[in-house]
């Protein structure tokens, strides 16, 4: 998907890839990650915030939770990062990262709130009453008052599959006096997700942009004043203006700081691509040749992979995606004109977190590249 964009915008990316495999120093199924380059996306970034004053939020799963990668974030002005979950919360606490906002996508198990209390997030989001009620009573006995998102998910709402939770806008209208009456929470704000979708090649809001907008009357109404506005998906340098515009306050990036939104695919945007995928020819079989897995992701929207063993003599081959329901034990190119051990670079979308690939950080590829070290898919140091 971003094969050609990389070999335009980072061309020292793949080699560096390629050299690095060669030479033995990383294994096949490690993504390739260019430090400095994410530290300039994100510098990008967050000037670009400061401009439409929106407050950003890193997201750290789709680049295994790096410690590495997080901390170049933050020096780069991005000072928090967004949990997906509450282990990703907790890594990135390990290793010195403020956290803003987790609960959203995953909500806090019961138990874990304490804990995750206990690294002071900004803000949690909430789905439910039940969700709100279980936070403040972990907050009251913690001695204090957290802060809470509350995610809308109105009928009609745009809602991946294996995401749904929220409050309707019916939900909200009946419940909103109860979760007043919690008295270790305060309404700090709404969220939903996805909040901008790349259609035909251009960035447009959803209806749950809307849905949250309605939202925010109904509890201004109440007299719920400076609500927080967290509106994530697909925030980039491009799509801060748009956010601004529909009355965002916060933008939680991801995509955008390796360059692999679907619009970095097809326009040179500011941000440049900082990852590559490498594998290696296991095999060959009738008509075709087939490359060590474990790091390929089902909505990568791959369709060509760099092969060989010499950065002059690289071949651009095409892939044939796999069943997303099997194991991915082997990527598949689809031809037989390559050889055993030779080097396979991809570049596609990914989330390393769900993985079981390696992620090796490079940085200096344009004078003296040096490999920082080889770290597992959530973030533990490997060698």
């Amino acid at each position: 998907m971003f094969l050609d964009m990389t070999q335009q915008r980072n061309p020292k990316l793949i080699e560096a890839s390629l050299e690095l495999h060669q030479q033995g120093a990383i294994s096949p199924n490690t993504y390739v990650l260019d430090l400095n380059a994410v530290k300039s996306n994100a510098t990008l970034l967050a000037r670009e915030a400061k401009k439409q004053d929106i407050e950003l939020l890193f997201m750290t799963k789709q680049f295994g939770r790096n410690p590495l990668v997080a901390k170049a974030i933050v020096e780069a002005g991005i000072e928090k990062a967004v949990a997906v979950d509450p282990w990703e919360a907790l890594t990135l606490h390990k290793n010195g990262i403020k956290i803003g906002h987790v609960g959203h996508l995953v909500q806090l198990p019961k138990r874990m709130i304490p804990k995750i209390l206990n690294i002071e997030p900004d803000f949690i989001t909430v789905f439910s009453y039940e969700n709100a009620k279980n936070v403040s009573d972990a907050a009251k006995q913690a001695g204090r008052i957290q802060k809470i998102f509350l995610r809308i998910a109105n009928n009609g709402d745009f809602i991946y599959n294996g995401q749904e939770g929220g409050f309707t806008l019916d939900q909200l209208q009946e419940e909103v006096k109860k979760l007043e009456e919690l008295d270790g929470i305060v309404i700090a704000g709404l969220t939903s997700f996805p909040c901008i979708l790349i259609q035909e090649g251009t960035p447009a809001v959803t209806q749950n942009v809307k849905s949250m907008q309605l939202a925010k009357e109904l509890l201004q109404q109440r007299g719920h004043q400076h609500l927080q506005m967290n509106m994530p998906s697909a925030t980039s340098v491009s799509t801060m203006q748009l956010l601004k515009e529909n009355g965002a306050t916060q933008g939680e990036p991801g995509h955008a700081l390796t360059g692999t939104t679907p619009l970095h695919a097809i326009q040179h945007l500011e941000e440049r691509p900082a990852m590559t995928y490498v594998s290696e020819v296991s095999h060959l079989y009738q008509d075709r040749a087939y490359v060590f897995g474990g790091g390929f992701y089902p909505r990568s929207h791959m369709q060509n992979a760099f092969v060989g063993k010499n950065i002059n003599h690289l071949k651009k081959v095409p892939i044939i995606v796999n069943d997303p329901s099997n194991i991915d034990y082997y990527g598949t190119l689809n031809t037989r004109d390559v050889k055993i051990g030779d080097t396979a670079i991809f570049a596609f979308r990914t989330q390393i977190f769900v993985t079981h690939a390696q992620i090796a950080i490079v940085k200096n590829l344009s004078t003296t590249p040096e490999l920082l070290g080889i770290y597992d898919a959530t973030g533990n140091l490997v060698n």
